[in-house]
């Protein structure tokens, strides 16, 4: 029977260890550091996952490696540790704590339907409201890629331009490397920003949805 473990931070040797891999992204880096990721970086990470998933959900890390394919950068390693908790995100890495929520990057029918969604006056004038009330508290909202102007069809006088202009939608807060971070209180920085973002994430789920389109993997 295994003991899940208590989450209890990220200490010295986990930032000590993407601090390393930052200079020198290497396999032979890597090899020679292996046990310090797994049990420095990836089992506190485990352990997070383990106490979220009750409220949260089942959490999923992203692999340490870094797809090279279709990049000009062909280093082999991410320099952070990532998970997904439903549309919630948490990040570690040599910079410290991070965590967002939304949708980063939607597919077509689902931009489509976030856009009527912004233009319909209930639903548009609901998520600019919950958008106002992140910014006194830390909080980005930011997608992997905003338009210059208003999206094709769209006027460019929209009263809710800016959030039309977004081709995707989450929230985003960072935390640098202090002493909390290689405590429990880490966990409480994390659900504190699922909290708040949670009007975000309800709006997403609501009005946008999953995408039914078949996506090319990458």
């Amino acid at each position: 029977m295994t003991i899940a473990m208590e989450f209890r931070g990220w200490g010295d040797d986990a930032l000590a260890f993407y601090e390393g891999l930052e200079a020198d992204n290497s396999r032979s880096y890597w090899q020679a550091n292996k046990q310090v990721y797994e049990d420095a970086v990836r089992a506190p990470m485990d352990a997070l996952l383990a106490e979220l998933a009750p409220k949260w959900g089942d959490g999923r890390i992203f692999r340490p490696h870094r797809d090279v394919r279709f990049s000009s950068d062909k280093t082999p390693y991410k320099t952070h540790i990532g998970a997904v908790l439903g549309l919630c995100y948490v990040q570690f890495s040599a910079d410290g704590l991070a965590g967002g929520c939304g949708m980063w990057d939607m597919g077509p029918d689902q931009l489509e339907r976030y856009r009527q969604a912004v233009t319909e006056d209930r639903s548009g004038a609901k998520l600019a409201r919950a958008v106002d009330k992140l910014g006194p508290l830390g909080i980005e909202v930011m997608a992997h890629e905003k338009l210059k102007t208003a999206p094709r069809g769209y006027p460019k006088d929209h009263s809710r331009i800016e959030l039309l202009r977004y081709k995707g939608f989450a929230t985003w807060k960072e935390w640098p490397p202090a002493a909390w971070l290689a405590s429990a209180n880490a966990k409480d920085r994390v659900v504190g920003f699922f909290e708040t973002s949670r009007p975000i994430a309800k709006w997403l789920e609501e009005n946008v949805g999953a995408s039914t389109l078949l996506r090319p993997s990458r």
